[in-house]
C-alpha cells in the first residue's frame, strides 16, 4: 500500500489521531472531541466535532464515509452520504451524523463516528459536446442491468 504525509492538527484537548484499526483497513476512524454528549434525536441530524484539522498533498483527497457497524445497528449514517474534503481546507473536521434509526442515539467523546480514506483526485477538461459516444448499456439507467 502506497503511503503519503497526512498531517494533523489538534485543535481540542483530548481530541484523537485518526488511526487503521487493522493492517489491512483502508480508512482510518474518525473520533467524536465534544466535551459534552451529543443525543441525536431520531429522525435529526447533528454536527460532531473531531477537534482535528488536517494538511493532505495537493492531487489527495479525504472522503468521510459512516462507519458500516453504526450505520447497520443504529441507523447512524453521514447527512450528506460522504464528505469531501479538499487539499486546500485547513478548519475543523466536522462530521454531520444523521440518525435513521428507530431510538435516540448518544454520542460520547472518544466515539469512533466516522470513517476517513484518502484517495488520489484526477482534475477533469470540461469540454461541450454534441455527441457522445455508442455504449452497450446506452441510457439505460436505475436498475436497467437487473439485479442478478
Amino acid at each position: 500500500m502506497e503511503k503519503i504525509n497526512v498531517k494533523f492538527k489538534r485543535l481540542a484537548v483530548g481530541a484523537k489521531l485518526p488511526e487503521y484499526q487493522t493492517s489491512g483497513a483502508a480508512a482510518v476512524d474518525l473520533s467524536s472531541a465534544s466535551a459534552d454528549d451529543i443525543v441525536i434525536p431520531k429522525g435529526e441530524i447533528r454536527s460532531v466535532p473531531t477537534g482535528l484539522a488536517l494538511e493532505i498533498p495537493e492531487g489527495v483527497v479525504a472522503v468521510v464515509s459512516a462507519r458500516s457497524g453504526l450505520a447497520f445497528r443504529n441507523g447512524i449514517s453521514l447527512a450528506n452520504g460522504i464528505g469531501v474534503i479538499d487539499s486546500d481546507y485547513r478548519g475543523e473536521i466536522r462530521v454531520g451524523l444523521l440518525n435513521a434509526g428507530s431510538c435516540d442515539f448518544t454520542v460520547h467523546s472518544g466515539d469512533r463516528i466516522a470513517q476517513m480514506m484518502f484517495l488520489p483526485v484526477l482534475a477533469a477538461e470540461i469540454e461541450a459536446a454534441d455527441e457522445l459516444s455508442e455504449t452497450e448499456r446506452g441510457e439505460g439507467g436505475f436498475g436497467s442491468t437487473g439485479i442478478k
